[in-house]
């Protein structure tokens, strides 16, 4: 874990060895190639650890993808596809997370590497790559829902959902459940309305008054908060 964590540039064994102070890789490709390892289990007592930690009630539960660059054709899930992290459509993998935040802090809960449909349905590659048979086809929102599912199942308190567009098609399940979330949709996304007809949400947005908006920073940047999106906030909560 100190070697992944480290500015060291190739995370290769023999560059996190000699980042240990080890004279051989032979200790770390052992752990790669021979440990018997079970990430799910790992994954659930990280999330034990962090409900322990800064559990709360008023906890947000965070759904984003991500993408990582890269150069090959053999990694699993790779391929020219859209990555938020590049801007534009890259060769990459893309992962779905689910994050967790309080006023007490932020970790990751889950994870789900998205699996094309040109790879799920191509078996000779599945198999050279070691995609277990029971690895599917499933879209990012499905792979979003699963992790949800798991953490409503154990009760991780939550008081909102929040994600991007991608992640529209989870409103109706998680208004069955209940569950209040804020997921982003695109303007031209109709909406049930005033006098019970659907409108696009920009149309929506246009009927707010200009003293409605609020700029929000999206964090801090090299040169203060960087103000990218705009929000609208009736009776002055975000929406």
């Amino acid at each position: 874990m100190r070697g992944l964590l480290s500015p060291v540039e190739r995370k290769n064994g023999w560059q996190l060895a000699e980042h240990l102070g080890e004279a051989r890789p032979d200790g770390i490709q052992r752990l790669l190639r021979d440990a018997d390892w079970d990430a799910d289990p790992v994954r659930d007592d990280l999330r034990a650890y962090v409900l322990e930690h800064f559990g709360s009630e008023e906890g947000v539960l965070i759904l984003e993808e991500t993408g990582f660059l890269k150069k090959g054709t053999h990694s699993v899930g790779v391929k020219r596809q859209n990555s938020g992290r590049a801007g534009r459509i890259e060769n990459c993998q893309v992962g779905v997370f689910l994050c967790y935040a309080t006023s007490e802090g932020a970790a990751f809960l889950d994870r789900a590497l998205y699996l094309p449909e040109e790879w799920a349905k191509d078996a000779e590659r599945r198999q050279k790559a070691g995609v277990c048979e029971s690895v599917s086809f499933a879209t990012k929102p499905e792979l979003a829902k699963r992790m949800l599912a798991r953490a409503f199942e154990v009760e991780v308190p939550c008081r909102w959902v929040i994600a991007d567009t991608v992640y529209r098609s989870l409103r109706h399940w998680l208004e069955e459940r209940r569950q209040p979330f804020v997921l982003a949709v695109p303007s031209d996304q109709p909406l049930w309305w005033r006098d019970w007809q659907y409108v696009a949400a920009s149309e929506i947005a246009a009927q707010a008054p200009p003293e409605a908006w609020q700029r929000l920073s999206a964090g801090e940047g090299a040169k203060g908060p960087r103000f990218d999106d705009w929000a609208w906030t009736p009776l002055g909560g975000c929406s």
